[in-house]
């Protein structure tokens, strides 16, 4: 059996439950269940879909995306999250630039990137088309 009907959940290791709980509930607006076996709490998002923070040694060692929330209005949802406390990176590279906000543009998709407390770098930008594999 292959993995292409199975559920997946994102996965975000942090070294301070307290400080990541801060972070995703009240910065992110995020809300989920009790703690859970491993320590973590999961939260649920859109589409039956889940982010589950726990703690680990290894937190904020990955340097790339964790985690990325598909979003209508990405300039109202940094706007929003900015209000919040969260800062928004910038970038200037080759096929990676980012506006004031800290908003790329990719034709008519946009994408925004914030890290957590412990550096894991998390994004939101515009859903997928229809008809796109969802890469990038």
């Amino acid at each position: 059996m292959d993995l292409t009907n199975c559920n997946v959940t994102a996965s975000v290791a942090v070294s301070d439950m307290d400080k990541a709980k801060g972070f995703y509930e009240d910065s992110l607006g995020l809300s989920g269940g009790g703690v859970e076996a491993d320590g973590g709490i999961t939260y649920s998002c859109g589409g039956g879909t889940e982010l589950h923070v726990y703690p680990s040694q290894f937190a904020g060692q990955s340097g790339a995306t964790v985690a990325f929330w598909a979003a209508d209005d990405v300039e109202g949802t940094v706007d929003e999250l900015t209000s919040k406390g969260v800062t928004f990176e910038q970038y200037d590279m080759d096929q990676l630039k980012t506006n004031e906000k800290g908003i790329a543009q990719f034709g008519d998709e946009q994408g925004a990137w914030f890290k957590d407390p412990d550096g894991n770098v998390l994004a939101i930008g515009n859903p997928p088309k229809a008809g796109s594999d969802g890469a990038g």
